[in-house]
């Protein structure tokens, strides 16, 4: 019980990564019902781009001067792809059945893994991610890695932002109509296909923000960390509700205290020793979706999505 506040923190910190994440799949949903399994692979490259911002500076650039040039560069890159994918990918295939763009998502992630492997063939393995130095702090029992101070800060803020962007601007009320009703906020004056573009859009530039993150974190990346974490991003968005922007962030909370506290306590029951272990951690994110999706299918929040049928 002395290390549960150590823990929940991990945890809240955990989940908050992958909130970031869940909000592009979640946002996607929720305007053209399409579930992109390539986010996972467009969070990769957001971490790829702020390491190949690092490599072009000059050296003796400190941290604090490079991490804002980074996450600029993460945030393009992402960006970039994602936009590139739902203009030549996904659009053509709007009207198609939904297995043809979700066949699609998958080719695309996979092709988004290689292009990354051929780029740095060296992140076969991993790259080793620059690191704030300073740390780690105390707060009473608790501790807080240098890494881990980003998200501590970045979370919030871009919640913040995302939640002022939605509900205060016209851009953001013309993506919730398109999301209740493209065909009549189409008649309304709406610009769909732009409503579109912009929800892939955000959705790449919280996942590069968390990208981001998950490098200072672990201190290094490699091109397949987008597939088990876009996984779990998902699990977050589905848990919390999916189509509701609050919900992927709370399902990334819960998903990642549950991971954490799975990881840390089951291994202290008898007999239970071996699924304690951190190879059991992604294992008990999908026990959790499961548990979920039997006793509430509709997430925590509740879907947003209307019903177009």
């Amino acid at each position: 019980m002395n290390e549960l506040p150590q823990q929940l923190v991990n945890g809240l910190l955990l989940g908050a990564m992958y909130g970031l994440v869940a909000i592009g799949y979640t946002m996607v949903y929720g305007i053209v019902q399409l579930i992109n399994f390539a986010h996972g692979e467009i969070f990769m490259t957001g971490a790829f781009g702020a390491l190949t911002v690092w490599l072009w500076l000059p050296g003796g650039t400190t941290m604090w001067i490079a991490l804002p040039l980074m996450i600029v560069g993460a945030v393009i890159v992402a960006v970039a792809i994602a936009v590139g994918a739902e203009r030549f990918a996904y659009r053509p295939l709007r009207n198609a059945p939904r297995l043809a763009p979700l066949i699609t998502a998958i080719g695309l992630s996979l092709a988004l893994q290689q292009a990354v492997w051929a780029w740095y063939p060296e992140a076969k393995s991993a790259r080793t991610f620059p690191q704030i130095s300073g740390g780690p702090f105390e707060i009473g029992s608790v501790t807080i890695q240098t890494g881990d101070v980003f998200l501590v800060a970045a979370a919030p803020v871009s919640m913040a932002v995302l939640g002022y962007f939605v509900l205060k601007t016209r851009t953001g009320r013309g993506m919730q109509a398109t999301a209740q009703d493209p065909d009549t906020a189409r008649l309304m004056g709406v610009d769909t296909d732009r409503i579109i573009v912009i929800a892939f859009a955000l959705g790449a530039a919280f996942a590069a923000v968390g990208a981001v993150a998950y490098g200072l974190k672990y201190g290094e990346i490699n091109f397949r960390m987008g597939f088990i974490l876009g996984l779990k991003a998902f699990t977050a968005a589905v848990l919390g509700g999916i189509g509701n922007i609050y919900g992927a962030m709370i399902g990334g909370v819960v998903l990642g205290v549950a991971e954490t506290l799975a990881t840390a306590y089951i291994a202290d029951i008898p007999g239970m020793d071996k699924f304690g272990s951190q190879s059991w951690a992604d294992v008990w994110a999908f026990v959790l979706l499961i548990l979920v999706l039997l006793f509430r299918p509709q997430g925590l929040l509740g879907e947003r999505v209307a019903d177009r049928a």
